[in-house]
């Protein structure tokens, strides 16, 4: 046994004074020695051990676990004093528990990656030939652009074109540098959010806290579980039935059972899959395994990238190439870690990088190991793969129109210079090639919406603070648009659509029924007491039942809800759970088998009194367990026989009505093993020796049945509402539970997913895999597409269920729109069905860290109308990039055909590049902030999905593209060819500064300016006003657009900047 906590700090206290003795004095901290009886490098050599030569080790060099904790000054079953010299002290010693994050990008850095965007460098190019003829042009010369003359004072001022391309780089590069810096800042309080949520059982001063991994130090006793994802490495103190997948460590995929007696050593970033147990932490941070290899791999990339640079160099011309042929593309997938996070999106890339999960410490799988293949990438997101090929095709019609442009100018000119008036070459030519070449160059850049990536970034952004706010945390930003597509959810029962707070509210004790809890002293004595005494011990220790904390409050439930309903049965019983643990602690239980999937059952084994032998508890499923029973106590408490007849009856006339009326079943039993020697009862077992404890089938069988009890766990009363809402939004719910099959119809029923006289399927596991596989067991899509379609309830499900149905509706093609599936989890098991999904939700309360780790989206209340609002902003998301799509193509399109138009017709383009450029970063910017930032109406709901295959570009969206597009083009052509008669002013073409390009300027302007509030509207709306004063962003930048347009300080530079002269 332990030592009491008083002599366990008296012999850490001797101990220390002994080993740490300097001279007359000792330095210490809160009363001890500061000096610890073991060093960090001791500590960081004993966790490189495995199995038998760890705890040889530990046995030999430090004299047993229990010793050291002695040396580390942490009592095993009070842990720490938690104090907070003492905490920074061992920081302080032995590191903290974080792993420091890779630097950020500088702003600089940031400025130079936007700089290598090729269409950038092509501007700048042209912006410094324009620049250097317009210094060495011959005083002398004579003649203009196109031949004409030139206007006074059009020589002195003819570097301001050139200086201004480059002004606008300069803005486009600083606002592309700036967007990149803000995503990157996102991206990691992104990491420091999901950091701060992840949370750890651990004992100090003798409780259990949740506190932050990051605050968990050498010393420290935790509470491990499954499910659970280990923050540090650490030393069994007490464990039961423990397995651990160390595949992120050593690629193995086979669960390592682990255990004081076997293989101690446990590992920061590993996961538990089975059992419980309490942990020593012994090394934190850089200093566990996890943060060693973490060390290494950031060395070993900071050399790869030197060696990246070297061989860019060689490659740079090449790459040059192939970027200038194809200006929208795609971002690499094979980039490195930081671009990947920067996401940026420069001029030629039109789409956004959203894959945004953060760098954990514990995501340490080298390339290549079978972790990784396990695990590959999901396909693009309907919204990437619409943009991209949206991206491509406005690539081919910008770059076809831009060559088209430039051949024009520049074939029309040598005509006429050199056939028509027959002179020679002039240094005015070179100019002029170089101007046309420029418009040319601006047309690609008007034609790529430059504003999209940044329209997306910004939508996603937004959505994705938003979404916090209604308990959504978005681990990977394209979750979020892609639940605006979602056609199908499949949906966990307990929690989710249930409140998760269950309560015992009939029980069947002694062949009584009681529809309410009965008194302990109105049961047959010692019925009673092993029925609280298996609820007691056969339930996790963490699982607690408190008192309110307010008076008029419900207990406080702690733990499994199911265990802690038990707990709360032995309460009303009259009786104190806690006593009965305080009789036998955690430290006595022989043997444990935890709960999973496949036992639907837990049995723990415990020593009788006197050494008469071990007494097995189980509880569990009730079909499951009934069926392991061989007696039954009847009226009375007398003991029976329970045969197949009897099992039938209490199935038919108890389970059945509870299952029927939502009711989940959980029936108890118990199991003697007396040692030779006692007297034995017809429902003891006798044995000469200790049984073979790892033979569970033998061990939990022939059970005697103590009693049958039905949980209630009511229905989260928002969510009929929110399933009629997905239903009128053409997303079908599913769920699937490992509940009885007649409490999933009941709680179905309840909830509205399936009506009474539906024609829809509600399967149990084994039926559906009857149903799905082949005579060699093989799972055919054939059979399965026959079951899906109709299927709404499958219980009894394991989580291998859940992931073949999941597979099977995604790869489907029964249908022409592949589905889109979502996906809530909370258990270790439910990591394949998350990651196979298209969106996995995973539960931020009852959710395993495994889970979470698997998930897209974390639902922090774990409440179905969580994932209704997650569609609400996923297509919101869609319409919001659509909407600054309508409006960018509409100015796209209206600028090109314009400065095609002039280059065909009139040799010179009515908007000029720097014009263009205006337009395209000044405008397109302030809209794509404008259009990104609607908030989304339940009108959202009241549509079907929008589909893989249906065009980004609706056909109303294209009728308002094309009637703005005409309608503006129209008023351009008028003002272009009729304005000087109109407007009695002297033609633009060929000068400089023009009264007759100023109009037309400024009137593109103004009709872009109001074509974005018509924009907001894409479903062919009447009142383009609805909702406009709603959205403050959107009036506020509409204003400042204008303002910015028209304000004084444009009229003061506009002159030299823009070509056109001041207003009067």
């Amino acid at each position: 046994m332990l030592c009491d906590e008083a002599s366990f700090l008296w012999l850490c206290a001797a101990s220390s004074a002994e080993e740490a003795q300097a001279g007359g004095g000792m330095a210490t901290v809160e009363g001890r020695p500061a000096q610890y009886g073991v060093t960090l490098q001791q500590l960081r050599e004993l966790m490189e051990t495995r199995g038998h030569e760890a705890i040889q080790r530990i046995h030999d060099e430090y004299g047993g676990i229990q010793d050291l904790c002695r040396k580390l000054y942490t009592s095993p079953t009070d842990g720490l004093s938690g104090s907070a010299a003492d905490l920074e002290h061992r920081r302080a010693t032995f590191g903290a528990n974080s792993i420091p994050p890779k630097p950020p990008k500088t702003f600089l850095q940031l400025v130079w990656e936007a700089l290598q965007d090729m269409t950038l460098i092509i501007l700048q190019v042209a912006a410094f030939v324009s620049l250097v003829l317009a210094f060495i042009e011959p005083e002398d010369h004579d003649s203009g652009h196109g031949g004409k003359p030139k206007e006074p004072g059009e020589s002195e001022a003819g570097w301001i074109e050139g200086v201004a391309i480059l002004v606008s780089v300069v803005i486009v590069v600083l606002v592309t540098a700036f967007n990149d810096y803000t995503k990157e800042r996102q991206f990691r309080g992104l990491q420091s959010r999901i950091e701060q949520e992840h949370k750890f059982a651990v004992i100090r001063g003798g409780e259990v806290n949740q506190i932050a991994v990051s605050e968990i130090v050498v010393g420290d006793i935790c509470q491990v579980k499954y499910g659970d994802l280990l923050p540090a490495d650490g030393i069994i103190i007490q464990s039961n039935d423990l397995k651990i997948d160390e595949s992120t460590l050593t690629g193995e995929s086979d669960h390592v059972k682990k255990g004081e007696h076997t293989d101690p050593m446990l590992f920061s970033g590993t996961h538990v899959m089975e059992g419980s147990g309490k942990v020593l932490v012994s090394a934190v941070g850089v200093n566990s395994q996890a943060g060693i290899i973490l060390t290494l791999l950031g060395a070993a990339h900071t050399e790869n990238k030197e060696q990246k640079k070297k061989k860019k160099k060689k490659a740079c011309y090449v790459e040059a190439g192939e970027k200038e042929l194809s200006p929208l593309t795609q971002p690499d997938p094979n980039v490195d870690e930081e671009a990947a996070m920067s996401g940026n999106s420069h001029l030629g890339n039109i789409t956004a990088n959203t894959h945004m999960e953060p760098a954990r410490a514990d995501s340490i799988v080298a390339s290549g190991s079978p972790a990784e293949e396990n695990n590959p990438r999901k396909e693009k997101s309907v919204l990437q793969a619409k943009l991209t090929k949206l991206a491509i095709q406005i690539g081919y019609v910008g770059s076809t129109i831009a060559v088209l442009t430039v051949i024009i100018l520049v074939v029309r000119h040598l005509i006429e210079v050199f056939v028509a008036e027959g002179r020679t070459w002039k240094s005015s030519d070179t100019q002029h090639i170089v101007n046309c070449f420029i418009i040319g160059v601006t047309v690609l850049v008007v034609a790529v919406p430059e504003g999209l990536p940044l329209a997306v970034t910004l939508s996603l952004a937004y959505s994705v603070k938003k979404m916090m706010k209604d308990n959504n945390l978005v681990r990977h930003l394209d979750a979020c648009e892609t639940m605006g597509n979602a056609t199908s959810i499949c949906s966990d029962k307990t929690g989710t659509l249930t409140t998760n707070r269950m309560t015992v509210v009939q029980s069947y004790i002694c062949g009584v029924n009681h529809k309410s809890s009965p008194r302990y002293e109105n049961l047959p004595a010692t019925v009673a007491e092993k029925i609280v005494y298996g609820i007691s011990v056969n339930s996790a220790y963490t699982s607690r039942v408190l008192p309110p904390e307010n008076p008029g409050e419900l207990p406080k439930q702690v733990g499994n809800k199911t265990e802690c309903s038990l707990l709360g049965f032995v309460l009303d019983l009259g009786k104190d759970f806690q006593s009965v643990r305080d009789d036998i602690p955690e430290e006595m239980l022989h043997k444990v088998y935890t709960f999973n999937s496949v036992r639907k059952s837990m049995s723990t084994v415990i020593p009788l009194d006197g050494g008469r032998g071990f007494r097995v508890y189980t509880k569990g499923a009730s079909e499951i367990v009934l069926k392991k029973c061989s007696f039954i106590f009847g009226s009375g408490g007398q003991l029976e026989n329970f045969r197949q007849e009897d099992q039938d009856r209490l199935v038919r006339t108890v389970i059945e009505p509870m299952a029927s009326n939502g009711l989940r079943t959980i029936c108890l039993a118990y199991k003697d093993y007396i040692l030779t020697g006692s007297n034995t009862k017809a429902n003891e077992v006798a044995v000469t020796e200790e049984p073979d404890w790892e033979d569970e089938d033998n061990i939990v069988k022939e059970l005697t049945c103590l009693c049958v009890v039905g949980i209630e766990d009511p229905v989260r009363p928002e969510v009929p509402e929110a399933i009629r809402k997905c239903q009128r939004a053409g997303i079908t719910v599913r769920m699937v539970t490992g509940d009885n099959v007649n409490t999933a119809r009941s709680i179905a029923l309840k909830c509205g997913i399936i009506k009474p006289g539906d024609d829809f399927l509600v399967l149990e596991g084994k039926e559906l895999n009857r149903r799905i596989r082949d005579s060699n067991g093989e799972i055919q899509q054939a059979l399965l597409d026959k079951v899906w379609p109709r299927l709404r309830v499958l219980a009894r499900s394991s989580p291998q269920d859940k992931y073949n149905l999941v597979k099977g509706i995604i790869e489907s093609k029964l249908r022409d729109n592949r589905e889109v599936v979502a996906v809530t989890g909370d258990g270790t098991n439910d990591g394949p069905a998350l990651k196979k999904a298209d969106v996995g939700f995973a539960m931020g309360i009852a959710g395993t860290d495994v889970a979470k780790e698997a998930s897209d989206i974390i639902l922090t209340d774990d409440n179905f109308t969580s994932i209704v609002k997650a569609v609400m902003w996923g297509r919101n998301v869609y319409d919001s990039i659509a909407k600054f799509l309508q409006f960018q193509l509409t100015v796209n399109t209206v600028a090109v055909i314009v400065a095609f138009t002039g280059a065909c017709a009139i040799r010179d383009s009515p908007l000029k590049a720097v014009q263009m450029l205006w337009v395209n970063l000044i405008m397109d910017t302030l809209a794509s902030l404008a259009l990104a930032t609607e908030m989304p109406t339940s009108s959202l709901l009241l549509r079907k999905p929008y589909g893989r295959t249906k065009p980004l570009i609706s056909r109303t969206m294209m009728k308002n593209i094309l009637g703005h597009a005409i309608y503006q083009l129209t008023v351009i052509f008028l003002l272009l060819f009729l304005g000087p008669e109109i407007f009695d002013i002297d033609p633009g073409m060929g000068v400089r500064l023009s009264e007759h390009f100023t109009i037309i300027f400024n009137t593109f302007v103004m009709m872009t300016l109001f074509n974005e509030v018509n924009a907001r509207k894409i479903h062919g709306e009447r009142n383009i006003f609805e909702g406009l004063l709603t959205n403050p962003i959107f009036y506020s930048i509409l204003i400042i657009t204008a303002v910015a347009q028209v304000s004084g300080l444009l009229c003061v530079f506009q002159e030299n900047l823009f070509h056109t002269l001041q207003p009067v």
